[in-house]
């Protein structure tokens, strides 16, 4: 039979002993809320102190942060394993631990691109193989670097369009930093016709190229024939120029089939057009039978 006296004398006691133990512990557990204080306000400082002390001795701002945010969490973390050391539950920071074990182990299989892309961003930060304004193509994509995040690179194309990478293919995949090397060359295929003097030729195609504005000077503009072709004879030209915009690359191409264009109407040379010849019978095969 339910006793109900029993059950209030069984929860009455329970929760004399709660408040008993609760007043026990209220030294410490002032002091643990005291520590904890502590240890977040120390953890605040030494973040600001790092960041601080790392903007003598690095420009990597990215990197400053990531490391001043770091001894911030690590701080508190401390602070809160010893705040709970001091109210006396050893077990329940023996059991956090496991747990975060387990728990870790878990979010590292279920996240581990977010994982990848964090841990790329962080070597990214630290190594900069690109930076923000560098103009870089990866996976056929070409633009200009307006935003790196630990997560992703964000790149708007020369269309307007803003594309967002994952740091992790920004590592791991090859890319083209136009940026870093200043210097591109622009090559020019063209035709000219057969009855055209080739040495006049050459030299015509180099002085074209040469008037380009922006190239380099100290390179000299290359001109090679590369074949008989059906209707002309094909030339490749080769002209350096300081790669330093976005559009500077396409000006210069622009520029150099202008340039030779009138070089070569004001030269007499002659760009022809591809020629088909077409045979007709006026012979009608009759069958006699």
């Amino acid at each position: 039979m339910f006793d109900i006296n029993r059950v209030f004398t069984l929860i009455s006691g329970k929760l004399t002993f709660w408040y008993e133990a609760f007043i026990k512990n209220i030294p410490n557990l002032i002091v643990a809320i005291v520590a904890l204080f502590v240890f977040f306000y120390l953890g605040k400082t030494l973040r600001n102190l790092v960041k601080k002390v790392l903007q003598k001795v690095s420009y990597k701002k990215s990197v400053n942060e990531i490391l001043g945010t770091t001894t911030n969490v690590i701080v508190i973390v401390v602070g809160i394993f010893t705040a709970l050391e001091i109210i006396g539950l050893e077990k329940t920071v023996t059991s956090i631990l496991a747990g975060a074990g387990v728990i870790g182990l878990a979010l590292g299989f279920a996240f581990q691109e977010i994982a990848a892309n964090f841990v790329s961003g962080v070597l990214i930060a630290f190594r900069e193989p690109y930076q923000i304004g560098d103009i870089i193509e990866i996976d056929k994509i070409v633009g200009q670097v307006t935003n790196i995040e630990l997560r992703t690179t964000g790149i708007t194309t020369y269309q307007g369009l803003e594309v967002f990478i994952p740091n992790k293919d920004m590592f791991t995949k090859p890319f083209i930093n136009y940026t870093s090397t200043p210097r591109r060359r622009v090559d020019i295929s063209v035709g000219v016709s057969y009855h055209d003097d080739l040495e006049k030729v050459e030299k015509v195609t180099r002085e074209a190229l040469e008037a380009i504005n922006g190239r380099l000077e100290n390179v000299p503009v290359e001109v090679f024939f590369e074949e008989f072709g059906a209707s002309s004879i094909n030339l490749t030209a080769r002209v350096w120029i300081d790669y330093r915009s976005g559009v500077a690359f396409y000006k210069a191409r622009h520029e150099a089939v202008m340039n030779i264009k009138k070089y070569y109407d004001n030269n007499g040379i002659t760009i022809p057009f591809p020629i088909r010849t077409i045979e007709f019978s006026n012979q009608l095969d009759v069958n006699k039978g």
